[in-house]
């Protein structure tokens, strides 16, 4: 590690732009050298003070950064990252990781040719939740059932904000990448085919797009699992938050504040309550083991889990960690929830 600061360019202040930014501003391994966006958002006062350029490319070139943080739409992401790792830098990048695969595998062949670090937005992965459930779920060997989704019933301006993103991605692979990861990163077996459906609630969006998706993925060691993601007024808040993991020998799973709203974005990382239940039975056929309800008190917010993340973009290029794998469960996630974007579209199965 060096004393000197890692100059960082934050491209898209949106919801997760500004959070990540804010990130930048209170540790000391990052200086912010400017902010790109196309309008003048509402910043927290600490970013105020930050000149906000409305172009990338020229930032790029202006600025000349050590690291771009690219939290823009999802449709531009490639580029931008591609075009960053020839000028040089390292690059922190929100997911999706691209819109395509293609895309997503040209990124991680720009990061290797430039010998830069690729880190992808995946703030699962530095929750300390989340990293014993899938401990605790790994502990119950495969196959697995993964059940999973996450529905939000939005209005007013979070509405505004699904129908933009609505404007390149749909819910099932904004979202869906988050939770698929999960899914690979517990069975570690590939995936072999992917099943989607879909439908569209609103004539408020595209005719070619839909805001309720659900998928289901095939594994090579025989685990299947199925996530499903809606967005808009009209979603329901019934079991909006579903994560659970079954496996022969038992089943780790998120039990959520009944109190919760679907639309409370640090609701979408808190997990409240894991319960573990083991499937041992005695001689007389009743279980062996009582549930054990481990209670995640003090878990982080949104904002610090943000911070996670970029300390470990410092972490990461400070000690060269090996991205590799990082990289490619980047790709992996995406392939399997652009399959079911596929498999609604054309009605058929997708196989990998």
């Amino acid at each position: 590690m060096t004393d000197i600061p890692i100059r960082v360019l934050v491209a898209g202040l949106g919801n997760m732009g500004r959070s990540h930014a804010l990130a930048y501003h209170n540790n000391p391994g990052f200086e912010i050298v400017g902010l790109v966006n196309r309008s003048t958002p509402v910043l927290a006062p600490e970013l105020e003070a930050y000149e906000i350029l409305p172009d990338f490319e020229t930032a790029l070139k202006e600025l000349k950064p050590d690291l771009c943080s690219i939290c823009t739409y999802s449709d531009s992401h490639a580029d931008y990252a591609v075009m960053a790792f020839e000028a040089g830098c390292d690059v922190f990048i929100e997911k999706p990781l691209a819109t395509t695969v293609a895309d997503a595998e040209r990124v991680v062949a720009a990061a290797r040719k430039a010998a830069k670090k690729l880190v992808v937005g995946y703030i699962l992965r530095h929750h300390p939740s989340w990293i014993r459930l899938i401990a605790e779920a790994r502990k119950l060997g495969p196959p697995y059932v993964f059940r999973m989704n996450l529905n939000q019933q939005s209005s007013g301006p979070t509405w505004m904000t699904h129908k933009a993103l609505m404007q390149t991605t749909p819910p099932i692979v904004d979202c869906g990448v988050h939770y698929v990861d999960v899914m690979c990163q517990i069975t570690d077996a590939k995936p072999v085919e992917v099943r989607g459906m879909g439908l569209r609630l609103s004539n408020e969006i595209a005719d070619d797009m839909y805001n309720y998706g659900h998928l289901q993925v095939t594994y090579e060691d025989g685990s299947v699992g199925w996530y499903e993601a809606g967005w808009g007024p009209m979603i329901s808040e019934t079991a909006f938050f579903v994560k659970d993991v079954m496996s022969p020998n038992g089943s780790v799973s998120i039990v959520m504040d009944p109190n919760a709203k679907s639309d409370d974005i640090d609701t979408h990382t808190k997990t409240a309550v894991i319960r573990i239940h083991k499937a041992e039975t005695g001689p007389d056929g009743k279980f062996l083991h009582k549930d054990e309800d481990l209670k995640m008190d003090g878990e982080p917010g949104h904002q610090e889990l943000c911070d996670f993340e970029q300390a470990y973009v410092l972490k990461a290029i400070g000690e060269d960690i090996d991205l590799d794998r990082h990289m490619n469960d980047a790709v992996q996630s995406l392939r399997i929830c652009l399959a079911a974007d596929e498999s609604i579209r054309t009605g058929n199965p997708v196989k990998l």
